[in-house]
């Protein structure tokens, strides 16, 4: 379990780390995260989709239900390449969605399963003081097998996000050619924290699996 920690760590690090860092570098362009966001919004025919800034830090996403970008203070107001980056990313999301992207469906499809999934993983522990670890053992490998699927097919999601981000970003002008590489390393750095993720459920796949096989014999 520890070099999923580890590189847990390392991947928070780094996002922070690069992301406070380009949160210090002005966007040529002067726009915001919200405005740079609106920008690729309307291109893509996404006029009516709302912006709504939200509270927290780093708390941006794409709501699929509500069908709008939710940004944090700093990147729905950032005039900073951070913000313009990230805002990008999210309506990266808004644009698969409209092009019916087939990962994104399928990762909305999970969610409820993974939801239940996930609160199934809290209870292991508990589960594990009544049941016998061949029981638990099967639990585990359900919950984190489901658990490891999503963050699976997050992966390909979330690049793609990026991938259109930075088009977009590139197309419209929003973002000068001498600023793309800034973009692309918050882009990445945000990237790697689901990769991290991803590897965390795999071992924790493989230990259920390993406790299984230990109960059998």
């Amino acid at each position: 379990m520890i070099p999923p920690l580890l590189l847990g760590l390392y991947a928070q690090f780094k996002l922070k780390s690069t992301y406070n860092r380009y949160l210090e570098v002005p966007a040529g362009s002067g726009l915001s995260g919200a405005q740079a966001a609106r920008r690729i919004l309307d291109a893509a025919g996404l006029q009516n989709m709302p912006i709504q800034e939200v509270p927290g830090e780093l708390s941006d996403h794409y709501d699929p239900i509500k069908k709008q970008l939710c940004l944090s203070a700093e990147n729905y107001r950032g005039r900073s390449l951070s913000a313009v980056g990230v805002a990008a990313h999210e309506a990266g999301h808004a644009l698969q969605h409209k092009a019916s992207y087939v990962w994104l469906n399928v990762r909305m499809a999970l969610v409820p399963i993974t939801n239940i999934a996930s609160t199934g993983a809290t209870l292991l522990f508990f589960l594990g003081i009544f049941l016998s670890i061949a029981k638990l053992a099967i639990i585990g490998i359900i919950v984190y097998a489901v658990i490891f699927t999503f963050q699976l097919i997050t992966l390909p999601v979330e690049y793609d996000a990026s991938r259109r981000a930075n088009i977009e970003l590139s197309r419209l002008g929003i973002v000068h050619p001498n600023e793309a590489g800034g973009v692309r390393s918050v882009l990445n750095a945000a990237a790697l924290t689901y990769v991290a993720a991803m590897v965390h459920s795999l071992m924790w796949l493989f230990y259920f699996i390993m406790l299984s096989r230990s109960g059998n014999r």
